[in-house]
């Protein structure tokens, strides 16, 4: 099993649902880095289920960071952070060992791992591991905050709701990372939880896109071929459970395009910064950054929980059969998604840099 993601700054998740804890290890962060724990609690709240449109499932989130942290500053040790799982009820899954539900891993799960993979509330494949990535994130997250590199989020669009577009991106990613429902048009926000609620009522559920927005990321990171700057990001997103598409930019609209349109016209200020004049491409070209903001979006598949019949396999007979599931699901996860989705590229941001440039450049070091 692979659960480690990065080069020069890796982390390294663990943990299943219903075990004693989730948790991450983040190693390759230079010493000296600020580690504001009221910052994490904040990052985790954003994740943490709310009301009609959320499991019930709610966790408390008390984390503890057990190694790489003193008096408040990294050490250049890896960073390692629990979490506790204390609301569980496994009772919920006495079905799950035969009967697979569809749109989980259950059935392929058991396949890889031959029975002995811990099934509850969907085990190491459950969603309750990403709170380790996103107290893990967190600290990225701040450590790219320092060197004026932002990131943020918004819910693009839900249920077939579709928010406005990015207008002025410096601003308007720090007004998404105050929302807990993170849209740029207040309205649209109403209209989308109204969506979530209708689904929940009919046992159902939704999905939708995310898109993201880094500003401030230096120009000329990145590797042609392979290690793209892409190809890294999009590795890393789709370890989100869900995620089940990433493009940048335009990404498949450019399918529609003549050359004329979607390419990016170049242009020189008097002091000679390098801009485009359109962001077709999301600010990567050849797999490296061109110092325009990075623009991607993730698709979000509806929960594959959902209170309504549905037909399946027993995973020992192999016979047919009907599953009707009992427990507590999301209705719609991409709410919840959307600081997953900020915590993992922060991630993969600071290790692209690190690559770059070392790893002492967040810590303000070598430039």
């Amino acid at each position: 099993m692979k659960n480690t993601i990065g080069t020069s700054v890796s982390l390294t998740v663990f943990g299943e649902s219903h075990g004693p804890a989730v948790g991450a290890v983040l190693d390759g962060l230079a010493p000296g880095i600020p580690v504001d724990e009221e910052f994490i609690a904040a990052q985790l709240s954003k994740r943490r289920p709310a009301g009609k449109i959320s499991t019930p499932r709610v966790e408390a989130d008390r984390f503890s960071i057990l190694s790489g942290v003193f008096n408040g500053m990294t050490t250049g040790t890896p960073i390692t952070i629990t979490i506790p799982n204390e609301n569980t009820k496994s009772s919920d899954y006495s079905d799950a060992p035969r009967l697979a539900r569809p749109g989980h891993a259950d059935y392929t799960g058991n396949l890889k791992y031959h029975g002995f993979e811990d099934f509850r509330g969907g085990g190491h494949f459950s969603g309750r591991v990403t709170a380790a990535i996103v107290a893990a994130g967190a600290i990225t997250i701040s450590a790219l905050s320092r060197r004026g590199i932002k990131i943020g989020t918004h819910i693009k669009s839900c249920g077939g709701i579709s928010d406005r577009e990015f207008g002025n991106i410096p601003e308007e990613i720090d007004m998404l990372n105050s929302l807990n429902f993170a849209v740029l048009d207040p309205e649209i926000a109403t209209a989308m939880v109204e969506k979530i609620e209708a689904a929940a009522a009919e046992g159902d559920s939704v999905g939708g896109v995310l898109e993201t927005a880094v500003t401030g990321f230096p120009a000329g990171v990145g590797e042609p071929i392979f290690d793209t700057a892409e190809g890294l990001l999009a590795h890393a997103l789709f370890g989100i459970p869900a995620v089940k598409g990433v493009q940048f930019g335009d990404g498949f609209a450019l399918c529609d395009m003549r050359g004329s349109e979607a390419n990016d016209a170049l242009t020189a200020s008097e002091s000679g910064a390098v801009t485009t004049k359109t962001n077709h491409a999301g600010g990567i070209n050849g797999g490296i950054t061109n110092g325009m903001p990075l623009i991607f979006s993730c698709a979000v598949k509806p929960t594959p929980s959902i209170f309504r019949p549905q037909e399946t396999v027993d995973c020992i007979s192999r016979e047919n059969a009907v599953l009707t599931l009992k427990g507590r699901h999301d209705p719609a996860i991409i709410h919840r998604a959307r600081v997953v989705v900020d915590s993992v590229a922060a991630v993969v941001l600071c290790d692209l840099l690190a690559m770059r440039f070392g790893t002492d450049m967040l810590a303000g070091g070598a430039e």
